[in-house]
């Protein structure tokens, strides 16, 4: 049970960024501030996790050296598996960066409705690329979450000359974007262990950004002030605390149940737009939240279905 919390305490973290990233936006604070404060604040506390792995690894070294090689894996990483990580880091940062702007012109609660359409990019990314069509089950789920999309999106609600055309692209483009960082960062030097992962990987990103974004707000003051608050928020649950936990839920449950619990930063973050934003979400797009969320568990509990079963026939 308590990897489930904590897979599921992960994905509830995510949810709250939209949130804190317009009250950043209420305060004045430019996007390349806004990020660049959440990375700052997320490379830190990542490399302190590392560097609190390595000490735990040499006091275990006496007691278990067989183990000890393992854990202390970032020792062994060449500059070259170093470079994959920061590479893979990238996309999270793009993410970012296309997430947070789309919310300058869209509501919180509809933005991160378009970054969920990661679930079935993904998937269709896949289907390319292995070059399958999609079966029976993939066309429901598509189906599922384009009716769910249509109904959370409130476009009959808000009517659709309310909603800025920019935020609807970038927010589509931010679910492309992490659905590219799902598919190279599990691949990234899987060895390593995740705390040396996470921590090159936001180096990775945090050097993209401020090629992107000149980081003007370590000079000019304003990282002393609320910005500090926002970063701070952001990078811990942003940055920190989501890969922390699951990299400990994860690999005790499975990726099809991670999936499944991780569809929790959806009405999270819908809710909190609701309450602390103020944003108006009628029953119909709550209705298509809850048709978001089962085409997102649809296809792993189809799976979990199919073993089940063929493990009570042997």
């Amino acid at each position: 049970m308590k990897y489930w919390i904590s897979v599921l305490a992960g994905a509830m973290s995510y949810g709250v960024l939209s949130t804190i990233v317009v009250l950043a936006y209420g305060e004045g604070f430019k996007l390349g501030e806004v990020v660049g404060a959440q990375l700052l604040i997320g490379l830190i506390l990542s490399w302190l996790m590392a560097l609190y792995t390595k000490r735990k690894a040499l006091r275990k070294k006496r007691r278990q050296p067989e183990t000890f090689s393992a854990v202390i894996a970032d020792k062994g990483l060449t500059w070259k598996q170093r470079l994959l990580l920061m590479l893979a880091g990238a996309p999270t940062v793009v993410t970012g960066l296309l997430y947070y702007h789309s919310l300058q012109y869209i509501p919180a609660s509809l933005a991160i409705i378009l970054l969920f359409q990661f679930t079935w990019i993904s998937a269709l990314i896949q289907a390319v690329s292995k070059r399958r069509r999609p079966g029976k089950m993939m066309v429901a789920t598509l189906f599922v979450l384009f009716v769910g999309t249509l109904l959370a999106a409130g476009l009959n609600a808000q009517g659709s000359a309310n909603i800025e055309r920019t935020g609807i692209i970038f927010g589509l483009f931010s679910a492309v974007s992490y659905s590219m960082f799902l598919l190279f960062s599990g691949k990234a030097v899987p060895s390593v262990h995740p705390a040396y992962r996470s921590a090159w990987m936001v180096t990775g990103g945090f050097i993209l950004l401020i090629v992107l974004f000149p980081p003007y707000f370590l000079f000019n003051g304003l990282l002393f002030g609320p910005l500090l608050m926002y970063g701070f928020l952001l990078g811990l649950f942003g940055a920190f605390i989501p890969p922390l936990l699951f990299a400990i839920g994860i690999p005790h449950i499975g990726e099809a149940m991670g999936g499944i619990l991780g569809a929790a930063e959806l009405p999270v973050a819908v809710m909190l737009s609701s309450i602390v934003l103020h944003e108006n979400v009628s029953p119909v797009q709550w209705c298509g939240v809850i048709l978001i969320l089962i085409g997102v568990v649809l296809p792993e509990m189809h799976k979990i279905g199919k073993r089940t079963n063929a493990l009570m026939t042997r």
